[in-house]
């Protein structure tokens, strides 16, 4: 099965461990590669959920206190707002084939764009900050195009 050849060498990961592999594999996270972070984080969501249970909290709510603590500041790659801003505003022109390797080739070039903000903050949708930043990689993205084309 692809799952299988996919998580390959990452057996030995827990629950919280191979969801937030796959989340930062999907996301296109830079820490998709730091299995330390991964192992880190896992750890305290494991301990957030068995803390929540002795606590009395239901199975389900400490299930998302520990899925908070797990994704915690990891809400927003660079990689999904420029896929986004892509998807929405250049659906015209750049086929939806070629999007994700569009993004891709695209990503270093406007990297430096997110620099100025936060992106580890769990409100950062609903943040000013968030569509000043979609404003300039849409900007950006149609200079490339105009310059270079798809």
């Amino acid at each position: 099965m692809n799952n299988k050849k996919k998580n390959e060498g990452q057996t030995d990961f827990s629950y919280y461990g191979l969801y937030l592999l796959d989340y930062l594999r999907t996301n296109k996270f830079e820490q998709a590669t730091d299995e330390a972070f991964i192992r880190e984080r896992a750890d305290r969501a494991a301990g957030t959920y068995e803390w929540a249970r002795l606590e009395g909290y239901p199975a389900d709510g400490a299930q998302e206190l520990a899925m908070r603590t797990l994704l915690e500041g990891l809400h927003y790659s660079k990689y999904a707002i420029l896929r986004e801003v892509v998807e929405n505003e250049f659906s015209d022109d750049v086929p939806e084939a070629k999007r994700e390797s569009f993004t891709r080739k695209l990503l270093p070039l406007v990297g430096n764009v997110f620099y100025i903000y936060n992106l580890s903050d769990d409100n950062f949708a609903l943040s000013p900050d968030y569509d000043l930043l979609y404003t300039e990689l849409t900007g950006a993205v149609v200079l490339y195009i105009e310059e270079y084309g798809v």
